[in-house]
């Protein structure tokens, strides 16, 4: 429950991302948008970790940043430019179904009944407001925001496979740093001369860089190495559920009966799939102990151990292939 409810902190952050990325920062420059995001949190994180990425994680950090950061955050931004708040988050509610799919392959999760159910009740939710939602729909930015989740599944999926390699702190802020250095000469190519900012976009950029990048990331990608990729994704389904509301609070967009019905409907999906102390237990891989769901390893002194070294931001530092002070 307490990773959960940590995890949750993220899409909540993102949800609010499409208001302030619509509203208060410059249209027309998605790529110089995406390195202005990236490339301070990472800074920001590395300086707190104060690690070096050795051996295969240099590659990892540019494969990780490629598709979590330098990818997903041109697309978003596209898409948050050219739909409504709320249909923009709506769309990357597919991203648990996704999630779930791709773990089955590459990590060997199975979902559940639990978070079949939640996906599938979440995912009416999101349909019941995507085929209610007013304003115009622009295809440009439909195709964005599909792209967006399919790039990011892949990544976040990815990042759970390695991520008993390192410690959160330095390889979210290497993923960070990686996606906008890729990210920079394309920018400088395609859209010139950075864009200037004025006080409501330097006011927006802090919010999208430190909370919603830094902050937010950093606590997705504990979540996914301590809980089931399919209660991770579930989560994600707040996001669309704040940028709704956020969308009717302060953008003045507006909600049908049939709307809400499927916001609850999105909200029920994230109470499905929510799994409990208690709930069914895996055998681990490495042999003999029992891997809990809350956390995805093993449980006793061993597990409390992994969740001080995540916590504090210095665990697997020895490990070759990883990271270095």
């Amino acid at each position: 429950m307490r990773w959960a409810l940590t995890t949750a902190v993220a899409p909540v952050a993102w949800g609010a991302t499409y208001f302030v990325t619509r509203e208060f920062l410059p249209a027309g420059n998605p790529l110089y948008g995406a390195v202005i995001r990236a490339l301070p949190a990472g800074l920001l994180l590395l300086a707190v970790g104060r690690k070096l990425p050795r051996g295969i994680w240099w590659v990892k950090s540019l494969v990780l940043g490629a598709l979590n950061m330098s990818g997903f955050f041109a697309l978003v931004y596209v898409a948050a430019q050219r739909l409504p708040t709320s249909m923009a988050s709506i769309i990357m509610a597919v991203v648990p179904l996704a999630m779930m799919l791709l773990a089955w392959g590459l990590v060997g999760e199975r979902p559940g009944p639990r978070h079949l159910a939640g996906a599938g009740v979440g995912i009416a939710g999101v349909c019941l407001m995507v085929f209610t939602a007013t304003g115009p729909v622009d295809p440009l930015g439909i195709l964005a925001s599909l792209a967006a989740m399919a790039v990011s599944s892949f990544g976040y999926v990815l990042a759970k496979r390695w991520s008993g390699e390192v410690d959160v702190l330095a390889s979210t802020g290497w993923q960070l740093t990686g996606g906008g250095l890729l990210l920079l000469p394309l920018a400088v190519l395609t859209e010139g001369a950075p864009p200037s900012l004025d006080g409501p976009a330097l006011l927006g950029f802090a919010y999208v860089t430190v909370v919603a990048t830094a902050f937010a990331f950093a606590v997705w990608f504990a979540g996914l190495a301590h809980l089931p990729a399919g209660t991770v994704g579930l989560l994600g389904l707040l996001n669309p559920v704040t940028g709704v509301l956020l969308g009717v609070l302060i953008a003045d967009e507006t909600l049908s009966g049939r709307q809400i019905c499927g916001l609850l409907l999105t909200l029920c999906g994230v109470l499905l799939g929510r799994q409990t102390a208690r709930a069914r237990r895996t055998p681990d891989r490495t042999g003999g102990r029992v891997a809990g769901p809350e956390n995805g390893r093993a449980t006793g002194r061993a597990g409390e151990r992994d969740v001080v070294e995540c916590t504090r931001g210095d665990g697997h530092s020895g490990r070759s292939g990883g990271f270095r002070n």
